[in-house]
């Protein structure tokens, strides 16, 4: 199977569209990608064709509906080589992921949870909540210029205190990808679990839960080519037993009585009322429409993007770049000398051209790097290197305005 990037394009309806007379170039993936048109007709199907309620109605409607909520649950546990779809769970987003693992930790005043740096605050605020509330302690992993982790003070941050490590898979700023087999070997030496945020790992690189031997993993859709307001919690078996409800309602529980209630077992345990039903399938609509591409194909094409514009920036004087990690992922954080990010996207934007400016939900990476804010341009499959000039032009143009 080859990749044909204009192929892939046509699949894209929002990529035909003009912004302020100009053709769209989007290179903003890494905060939300674009949809298929096999994702938008799998949700419009569903609405139009065979919508119910899941899992208690006993009409046609209700069957298919549930069984195509079931069959997307399916779809993600092949996606990830989960052991059995019951270890999917499904979330609003990678956010409420996590959110569950941490308010399910059995957490003590004094108790240790291991972060880095360069976390998205979906994978820090949840901690800081049981710091707040139970007096938790946050021990922080630091990074080098390039986002680069230190195992050995991985290790020497582990102690008997540790309750989770909680780590990104890959940076949303930098691109870095973070060597989370190895992370998982470290921390499992020593007794401690270890959560992975793969929101954009898995977006750009086939993940193996089984093989990373993870806890934890949580993901979103909407960067994975699916809709927003859908996301999921993988979980070994054990692990998701060992939490409680995150939410009460119908679909979590088993028995409920005046004096008593019992829980459902995972992954109905974490799903609590009616289901974002319509988001799960679109998810196995994009799960199904990205297993039916090359990937590797894809992740070779990619490749080539981020290259081709960070040797074009480097070109550049007062041009700073952000992450420069071999091997890094198609994202590429940068500054212009005399600019502030907002002002640069917002030039940018009236050529036609998205990019992403500020934080990114990073700010103790922002401090790490010396930066408040960046801008980020990140690819997706069906950006081209005719883009990549696009961008360089405007760019240059919007230095000119910047002065």
């Amino acid at each position: 199977m080859s990749f044909d990037v204009a192929a892939t394009r046509a699949q894209f309806p929002i990529l035909s569209r003009e912004v302020y007379g100009r053709p769209l170039v989007y290179l903003d993936n890494a905060a939300s990608a674009q949809k298929p048109r096999a994702v938008i007709d799998a949700m419009s199907t569903a609405m139009e064709c065979s919508y119910a309620n899941v899992h208690r109605g006993l009409h046609t409607l209700a069957n298919e509906t549930t069984e195509a909520y079931e069959a997307a649950r399916a779809s993600v546990s092949r996606f990830i080589n989960a052991p059995s779809p019951d270890t999917v769970v499904f979330t609003k987003g990678g956010t409420e992921a996590i959110n569950i693992v941490a308010a399910g930790l059995d957490v003590k005043a004094g108790d240790e949870i291991v972060l880095s740096v360069m976390e998205h605050h979906a994978n820090i605020v949840p901690w800081h909540f049981l710091r707040e509330r139970k007096g938790a302690v946050l021990r922080w992993l630091d990074v080098d210029d390039d986002g680069n982790l230190d195992l050995s003070a991985l290790d020497a941050l582990i102690s008997p205190r540790t309750r989770i490590v909680a780590l990104t898979h890959m940076s949303n700023v930098l691109g870095v990808k973070t060597p989370a087999a190895q992370i998982v070997e470290v921390a499992h030496a020593r007794g401690v679990p270890v959560l992975l945020d793969g929101c954009q790992a898995v977006v750009h690189d086939r993940v193996d839960v089984r093989a990373l031997d993870a806890d934890f993993y949580a993901f979103t859709g909407h960067k994975l080519y699916g809709p927003t307001g859908i996301g999921v919690l993988y979980g070994k078996r054990e692990q998701l037993a060992s939490l409680p409800p995150f939410e009460g309602g119908g679909e979590m529980i088993d028995i409920v009585e005046q004096e008593r209630i019992t829980y459902n077992e995972p992954p109905h345990r974490f799903e609590a009322g009616t289901p974002p039903i319509l988001e799960a399938i679109g998810l196995g609509a994009a799960i199904a429409w990205l297993e039916s591409q090359d990937r590797k194909a894809i992740a070779s094409h990619e490749a080539r993007l981020c290259e081709a514009m960070m040797s074009a920036l480097r070109e550049l004087d007062g041009v700073t770049l952000y992450g420069q990690s071999p091997d890094k992922a198609a994202i590429v954080a940068f500054n212009v000398d005399g600019a502030h990010p907002h002002d640069v996207a917002q030039i940018l934007d009236r050529q036609g051209v998205a990019v992403r400016a500020g934080h990114h939900c990073a700010q103790p990476l922002m401090r790490r790097l010396g930066v408040t804010a960046t801008a980020r341009a990140s690819f997706a499959c069906y950006n081209t290197l005719e883009e990549v000039s696009v961008f360089m032009e405007a760019l240059h143009k919007s230095r000119k305005l910047l002065g």
